[in-house]
């Protein structure tokens, strides 16, 4: 029996290890997403070669993971869903026990580095929605829907209790996005809308206060410029005195006076806008619109439902974390907590985005047309 099962397992690695899954355009933005952003964090964090070394490190890792994965045939990857998905659900039950954090974010401490599975959800989420609506009728019914949504509703919850509202309402869009591509009729979509929008003034009272601030704050930023309206209004000022062209790479008077709260984090796009001014802004989001339409792409020259399904959900929730953060740092959305991808520092962020492109680099290698 084990000599079967290691005769098994050599014949597994030999092929995800010998078959070349890389598409070169995909990987080549994300190569120059990442010098972005390490040149970006290197002017924010004051020249700080070790927080550079901690991303580049990540960057490593993720790309590691990503040519793993990518190896790996989705039907593999279709079979192996749903322990991921519950292992990854299973974890957040574990944070929620012996979790340790700072402020909103929640992670389990390994020694030798400190570990969020929540950002296993924002890949484990589609690949489970796109899981259970593969081998079903297309478009879903209202009895696949509301399967759906509790597939969403548990994980979501339990990030959202930690309190990580931000990345629960990413991992909420992640398998929206899955259901979303799966075909269901507008006026189904009007009604689930309706219904959430209903719920709003509901949820509201369920909040956090400092959630419920952040909310007003975003009405009028001005009432408490010392407070919570702080972070915008620096935001604000870093974006705007950038102009056109911006102040030059490490001329960025907000983060290098600390005015500008968390710039080597979530607010690491105003370094770059105050750096590089509209020009470079227009050109990152140029790189972004690149890879998203890529990764849409890939999903349109998929092999069978899960693939589908899966890419144009990891393409559409890579759109969904630059808009946040954008929109947060411009003053036109709450602050969240939502980090620009590539460029943001810290957690485990790069890594499990890298990783979602390995699954987007297998399914590509597996489309219907090879061109």
């Amino acid at each position: 029996m084990i000599e079967v099962l290691y005769a098994r397992g050599r014949r597994f690695l030999r092929r995800i290890l010998t078959r070349p899954r890389i598409d070169l355009p995909l990987a080549l933005g994300l190569f120059v997403l990442a010098i972005a952003g390490l040149v970006t964090l290197y002017s924010a964090g004051d020249a700080n070669l070790s927080l550079v070394g901690g991303q580049a490190g990540r960057f490593v890792l993720g790309a590691g993971l990503l040519l793993l994965v990518s190896r790996i045939p989705p039907s593999v990857l279709r079979s192996w869903t749903p322990w991921l998905y519950g292992g990854s659900t299973a974890l957040l039950v574990v944070v929620a026990i012996l979790g340790e954090g700072r402020g909103s974010i929640r992670w389990l401490d390994l020694g030798f580095m400190r570990f969020q599975p929540s950002e296993l959800l924002k890949l484990t989420m589609p690949m489970m929605v796109a899981w259970y609506l593969h081998p079903r009728q297309l478009p879903p019914g209202w009895k696949d829907i509301a399967v759906v949504g509790l597939l969403i509703a548990i994980p979501a919850g339990l990030i959202a209790e930690q309190p990580d509202l931000g990345t629960a309402v990413l991992v909420t869009a992640a398998g929206a996005f899955a259901l979303f591509l799966s075909g269901m009729a507008w006026w189904r979509i009007g009604l689930l809308v309706g219904a959430v929008g209903s719920m709003i003034p509901v949820g509201w009272h369920f909040l956090h206060q400092y959630q419920r601030d952040r909310v007003l704050t975003l009405l009028n930023p001005e009432s408490d410029p010392l407070g919570n309206g702080w972070h915008i209004i620096q935001s604000q000022i870093a974006v705007g005195s950038g102009g056109v062209f911006g102040k030059g790479w490490q001329h960025s008077t907000q983060s290098r006076l600390d005015f500008l709260p968390e710039h080597t984090t979530d607010f690491i796009f105003a370094v770059f806008s105050e750096e590089f001014g509209l020009v470079g802004v227009c050109a990152l989001v140029a790189l972004y619109a690149f890879i998203i339409g890529r990764c849409l792409w890939i999903a349109m020259e998929a092999r069978d439902t899960y693939s589908r399904l899966l890419a144009g959900a990891i393409g559409m929730s890579f759109f969904v974390y630059v808009f946040v953060n954008g929109g947060m740092v411009a003053g036109m959305l709450p602050v969240v907590g939502v980090p620009m991808p590539m460029i943001s520092y810290g957690g485990t962020s790069a890594v499990s985005l890298l990783t979602g492109f390995g699954v987007l680099m297998s399914i590509h290698a597996n489309r219907k047309t090879h061109l």
